[in-house]
């Protein structure tokens, strides 16, 4: 049994199964010849071959025989060949092409996050602070992102992010690193649909337009746009990204003769002739200042992880057919690693030169002092200010340019609801790759059939469950709005601060990951060559089949480690080192509370014991990485033909127009 499987979280209740992932796993003993007793062997070629299935399920790999006769005539035994969960509905289609999971992660970054968090960033900390902390959350997302990369070039595996933390770090916080993630992106699904309608406020301030259509048939429409097939999906966010790319071209260029034409202050000063001003009713000097900015600017670079959410959907960019089963898998699972590597590679640095350009523009266009920038709740600097809105629609509006203004909130409305439907997206792949491999039955707990039934597919390969879940978790929240009120904003913008702190504990979470696989595979690098296990032979420039080694490790892994630290308990706090303010606090720390509750309740719910996974051992080691490479190609052979044939990615228009099939007509419950 794969360690992955073997973590299956049915066995949560069984004595035995309580501490098995806490102790070494080592194969069965030997019987030897001779005095010398070599490393145990496992097969060099897994066979991903499929084979036979029962139930009417897609096959799984086949095991190899039990024991091996060596060239130096010792008889090893075997460990047994991982077997990865490939029931059909179990899995999703790989249909997405390398355009698709750049422009998923493009439509992902470039939400309200670009409009807003550079005015209220220039409004806190003055010019100054608006570029450093753009280039510094850039660079930090940009190591973090060489740590994903690498991992996720070798492994693309359903829900990467917690599988990564969970085999190399500890079962526990990776089960935790999962729940944290589908909460950032469940919580901004929410959040972004009660942004979209305080834009969208700036025409018209209806509380029925607000109830009826913004807070319920909105959601409706992204839901249903979620449930096409995935090849459908993939290109409604090719085009929806380039919309954005266009959109944000356009406000560039637009925004160019603002800046020329410099702010409009009755001293004739502008920004940058003080360029570190800032809120003092938030901070007692510029340093505690540029701290609320950095924590504030991290919201803005949220998404850039995309590409590890969506692996499992990814297509491999080539096949070589003709190779033999041994190989085929891994072949696919290294051409499934380069459909992702471009964007999680570039997504950081692209996100860094537009929020960087962006924040250049703004700082040259609007007045620190302007009332109209967006402030923290906290903020006494414009008690009386009723009207705020986007740096980019409040330097249309000052120069006199109503017109554009609007313009430019149309964009903001449609970035923010293509945004909200991406993170629909990842919070459904989020927790379907967290509870696919959940066998429920009447043999185990109710909870687990509970979460087995989230890790199903409908006929169409579309986790429908988990969407519906993900949609209606905080679905509640924009309702809060009609009632009005300083507290419900608050609570809102407590919330998505709180899913933006939880992306930096995953981020954690990963460097962490991915310093102790880097010094796994350099302890064992001889083994690791001896027995031949491909594609993690990180120093072996030999026969290189190692697919991308990111830049400047281990040091970018320690350095992106120590700053989400630093940030996470550190900088964070910096908004309470002036006076204490409880909103401020929940942002900052209570999902930090929360996870570790979580991290620790995990704990002794399983009665797991507070030790890390053990890496030293080689053939714990190497077993870890074989399972992993079984579960990054499993499922790619034979892939069964759903039943609708041609027409499966637009299943939701059947229930829409009553399409029948010749057995007569489908029904809902077998779609779902």
């Amino acid at each position: 049994m794969s360690p992955i499987m073997s973590h299956n979280l049915s066995t949560w209740n069984d004595d035995e199964a309580r501490n098995r992932d806490r102790r070494p796993r080592t194969a069965p003993e030997r019987v030897t010849e001779g005095p010398s007793t070599p490393l145990r062997q496992l097969p060099a070629n897994l066979d991903p071959s499929p084979g036979p299935s029962s139930h009417g399920d897609a096959p799984t790999t086949s095991p190899p025989s039990n024991s091996e006769i060596n060239e130096d005539g010792h008889t090893y035994e075997i460990l047994p060949s991982a077997r990865a969960n490939t029931k059909k509905r179990r899995m999703t289609h790989r249909k997405l092409l390398p355009i698709h999971v750049f422009m998923i992660t493009i439509n992902t970054i470039l939400g309200t996050g670009l409009y807003w968090r550079g005015g209220q960033i220039l409004a806190l900390g003055g010019s100054l602070a608006v570029i450093l902390s753009f280039l510094l959350l850039g660079m930090l997302s940009w190591g973090v992102m060489q740590c994903i990369t690498e991992l996720l070039c070798i492994w693309p595996v359903p829900g990467s992010l917690s599988v990564f933390v969970r085999e190399f770090v500890d079962f526990e916080l990776g089960i935790a690193v999962g729940v944290a993630y589908w909460f950032t992106c469940s919580v901004a699904f929410a959040a972004l649909i009660a942004a979209t309608a305080a834009e969208i406020h700036k025409w018209a301030d209806e509380p029925g337009l607000d109830a009826g259509v913004l807070y319920l048939l909105v959601p409706l429409i992204l839901v249903v746009i979620n449930s096409f097939g995935i090849q459908i999906y993939g290109w409604f966010e090719v085009v929806t990204g380039v919309i954005k790319l266009f959109f944000l071209a356009i406000i560039i260029v637009a925004m160019i003769p603002f800046a020329v034409q410099g702010i409009q202050r009755p001293d004739g000063q502008s920004n940058w002739d003080d360029p570190t001003s800032f809120d003092d009713t938030v901070a007692s000097s510029w340093g505690p200042a540029l701290f609320i900015c950095l924590s504030t600017a991290t919201f803005s670079y949220v998404g850039v992880e995309t590409p590890a959410a969506v692996a499992l959907e990814a297509r491999p960019t080539k096949s070589n057919r003709t190779s033999p089963a041994s190989s085929q898998g891994l072949n696919d699972a290294t051409s499934i690693g380069e459909t992702v590597r471009f964007a999680s590679k570039w997504a950081s640095v692209f996100a860094c030169i537009a929020y960087t350009l962006s924040g250049i523009l703004v700082s040259l266009s609007v007045d620190t002092e302007d009332c109209g920038l967006p402030r923290p709740s906290y903020s006494q600097k414009c008690p009386n200010s009723t009207q705020v809105q986007s740096a980019f629609v409040l330097t249309a509006d000052t120069h006199g340019q109503r017109g554009m203004g609007d313009a430019f909130n149309m964009f903001l409305v449609f970035s923010a609801l293509s945004c909200a439907n991406t993170n629909l997206y990842l919070a459904s792949r989020t927790l379907f790759g967290l509870t696919n491999q959940i066998d429920g039955g009447s043999n185990v707990p109710w909870y687990l059939t509970v979460l087995a039934w989230f890790g199903r597919t409908n006929s169409y390969r579309v986790p429908i469950r988990a969407m519906a879940v993900s949609a209606l978790a905080f679905a509640w929240v924009p309702f809060l709005q009609l009632g009005g009120g300083a507290g419900v904003n608050t609570f809102i913008s407590v919330l998505a601060e709180m899913s933006s702190i939880a992306v930096l504990i995953v981020w954690a979470a990963e460097c962490l990951a991915f310093i102790r696989y880097y010094h796994c595979v350099n302890r064992h690098k001889s083994e690791l060559i001896e027995q031949r296990v491909p594609r993690v032979q990180r120093s072996n420039y030999e026969d290189d089949d190692y697919p991308y080694r990111s830049n400047g490790q281990p040091v970018t892994a320690y350095m992106s480690f120590a700053a989400c630290i630093l940030i996470l308990l550190v900088i964070n706090g910096a908004s309470l080192w002036k006076g204490f303010h409880p909103d401020a606090f929940l942002s900052s720390y209570l999902i930090v509370i929360l996870f570790v509750a979580l991290w620790v309740l995990l704990k002794l719910w399983r009665g797991a014991k507070w030790t890390l996974v053990d890496l030293s051992d080689p053939d714990n080691a190497i077993q870890i990485i074989r399972s992993l490479h079984e579960t990054s190609f499993a499922g790619f052979h034979n892939e069964p033909t759903v039943e609708a044939g041609k027409g499966s990615s637009l299943w939701p228009l059947s229930l829409i127009v009553g399409t029948t099939t010749r057995g007569g007509e489908r029904s809902l419950a077998m779609n779902i």
